[in-house]
């Protein structure tokens, strides 16, 4: 465990436009560093790292955040690994903090079956390159199946010899303790006592993981006999978690990145020979159904998945749960079938890379379309069938998160199915919110409803004032963050009944105006910035921005850089060239924090009104619509008081 001194140090001395030139190139351009974006393909520079904040915001892909940020981003490091980059970049020694017993222990475990897993993925390579056995059988299977030397390396494909107790032997001879290769599933205990080898006879596909070390095996028999499994996988230990690994990925993963698509596949011989192909940004879920854990690894690389299938329907349909968990992520589904009699292993050894490059562009269909023409095909004209069609078709479309994207969906199976598109949305909502009751159970946020059309002109007005609510919000973080320590005057009166100039710090204003009133921010967090720069006040000191924009949570790192940084300066050559001095934001600290306070006076005391008027509709108690109409009186008195301070009617 990285110590909190040593993080705190990293994040010190690490020089954010350095670190970013490593792999940007990037220029002065006033107090900011300007480059090309490195997470889309762009002419004009909008990629900015700004020094003084310790951020960098692109303005082509909406990513920003700090310098650990950037290296998760670009590099797709973990957190400890991005720490860790930094600290050898700029020879910081990394201070580790005391260890319980019981988190030292286990991580001697851990280590331990590393170890032995190690050896076994080079005692079975051994096998295969060096021994008799392993040649005659293992490595004809291989190179009957096509697989080149060099691909057969690159994988560390295997072979464990078709004896009891070869694999117990070597790892006695090598002076390893054979309990942890029983943890690892590599050998089995008797039940009279003694050990075995669990995949003797068999060719073995070591799995990785991300950083590329052996984790577990995959073994496949060579044996006609139909009471033998065919394959057998190493069962989950401390090392293995099957639902957080995906085969292959530690090869795909900076293919995923460049081609921004994932391709998924069944089996260990689906990846190996659309490699050998030339096609990496290639993964299997080795034959267990698709889990949360696999699909967030892909997500880390790219929203894209494409499912390469070998054409079987049965094997489609009960593969849709998964995919439903796809698109409830977010993610873009596309479908592939080949040809009859053909999967991704055997297409991909009959053609080139080109070839199957333009297959697959050609034939990927998105999830929602395929699955629909795929189940119209089983219905037929048969009306309950075609009703069970439709309920399973919107269930799928109720699972992506974003609404437009829904209502495009929605779109097309209106059209495939010739029903009605309010029809479609009424069955929507129903999924939505039966779905919502379970989020709701478990913590997550309720999504909000489409909206059914009736003049065909949805009705965008809610949106319009969340929108607006929260852009305030972020108007007054961002002045908080920039100028908070800033002196400005207030006028007030004094004991004496006079009019008095005072300074305080423009932080002191924006707090205390909101104090004053009571108001609360509705964003989580902002509601987290406020907080702890109110905690700041309290000990009397005011926060850098490097406090917010270099901080733990990452929400609020993001944010800081989101809410900070302007795609638009302006040049010094207005003041040094032509003499012209504007009047900029600054300079006008006073009538800047004023207005965003009315601003956000004005959006909260509009939903309250939109509240209460819902409210009034639906009371039928005489007592309480009294109270709601009063209270709608003083909300409207409110609102005309602001509106003067704006000099316009609110509508």
């Amino acid at each position: 465990m990285i110590s909190r001194a040593t993080i705190d140090k990293i994040y010190q001395t690490a020089i954010i436009e350095e670190v970013i030139g490593d792999f940007v190139n990037l220029k002065k351009s006033g107090s900011a560093w300007k480059g090309l974006s490195p997470f889309a393909n762009e002419k004009t520079p909008s990629f900015f790292v700004v020094p003084a904040k310790g951020i960098y915001k692109d303005f082509s892909s909406g990513k920003g955040g700090n310098v650990i940020d950037f290296l998760m981003e670009h590099e797709k490091l973990s957190y400890p690994e991005a720490l860790r980059w930094l600290a050898a970049k700029y020879n910081i020694e990394i201070e580790e903090e005391q260890q319980t017993e019981e988190q030292q222990q286990e991580k001697s475990e851990r280590e331990n079956l590393s170890i032995v897993t190690e050896f076994a993925a080079k005692y079975f390579q051994e096998q295969l390159f060096e021994s008799e056995e392993g040649q005659a059988i293992g490595l004809s299977y291989f190179q009957e199946r096509g697989f080149r030397n060099d691909i057969i390396r690159k994988f560390q494909l295997g072979y464990s010899p078709d004896k009891w107790d070869a694999l117990a032997k070597a790892a006695t001879e090598a002076g390893y303790n054979l309990q942890y290769l029983v943890k690892t599933g590599l050998l089995r205990e008797r039940e009279g006592g003694g050990m075995f080898d669990f995949f003797k006879g068999r060719v073995m596909f070591p799995i990785h993981n991300i950083s590329g070390k052996v984790i577990a095996f995959g073994g496949r028999t060579l044996k006609s006999d139909k009471t033998v499994a065919k394959y057998f996988n190493s069962p989950e230990s401390e090392l293995y978690i099957k639902s957080n690994v995906l085969f292959g990925l530690h090869l795909a993963k900076n293919s995923i990145v460049k081609n921004d698509v994932c391709y998924l596949v069944e089996g260990y011989t689906d990846v190996i020979s659309m490699h050998q192909a030339g096609i990496e940004n290639v993964v299997a879920s080795s034959g267990t159904s698709l889990t949360e854990g696999q699909i967030r690894l892909v997500k880390r690389y790219t929203p894209n998945i494409t499912i390469l299938y070998d054409g079987d329907s049965a094997g489609i349909k009960a593969s849709f749960r998964g995919i439903d968990m796809i698109l409830r992520e977010g993610m873009n589904v596309k479908v592939v079938l080949f040809p009859d009699g053909d999967d991704p292993d055997s297409f991909a050894r009959k053609n080139s890379s080109e070839e199957i490059q333009s297959f697959i562009q050609e034939n990927a269909k998105d999830f929602i379309t395929f699955k629909t023409q795929l189940l119209l095909e089983d219905a037929g004209t048969d009306p309950v069938k075609r009703a069970g069609l439709i309920r399973s078709i919107v269930e799928s479309v109720a699972l992506i998160p974003d609404a437009i994207t829904r209502s495009v969906y929605i779109q097309e199976c209106s059209r495939i199915l010739n029903i009605q598109e309010q029809v479609l949305l009424s069955e929507l909502n129903k999924a939505i919110i039966k779905s919502a009751k379970k989020d709701k159970d478990e913590g997550l946020p309720l999504p909000i409803l489409d909206e059914v059309p009736h003049t065909g002109i949805p009705d965008v007005g809610q949106a319009i004032e969340e929108f607006t609510l929260i852009h305030q919000e972020r108007d007054f973080i961002r002045l908080l963050l920039s100028y908070g320590e800033r002196p400005i005057e207030v006028v007030i009166k004094n004991e004496l009944n006079e009019f008095e100039h005072i300074p305080i710090s423009l932080a002191e204003y924006l707090i205390g105006s909101l104090q004053q009133d009571e108001m609360t921010l509705d964003s989580e967090v902002y509601r987290k910035i406020l907080l702890e720069y109110i905690e700041f006040i309290g000990r009397d000191e005011f926060p850098e921005v490097k406090n917010f924009a270099l901080h733990q949570d990452q929400t609020i790192s993001n944010e800081t850089s989101q809410v900070l940084t302007s795609q638009h300066m302006l040049s010094d050559n207005w003041k040094n060239r032509h003499n012209v001095h504007p009047e900029t934001e600054d300079t006008q600290l006073r009538k800047a924090a004023k207005d965003c306070i009315f601003r956000l006076k004005q959006r909260k005391v509009l939903k309250m009104i939109d509240e209460v008027e819902k409210e009034i509709e639906i009371t039928s108690d005489e007592e309480k619509l009294d109270a709601l109409i009063k209270e709608k009186m003083l909300l409207d008195i409110a609102k005309t008081q602001i509106s003067r301070y704006f000099g316009s009617v609110i509508i």
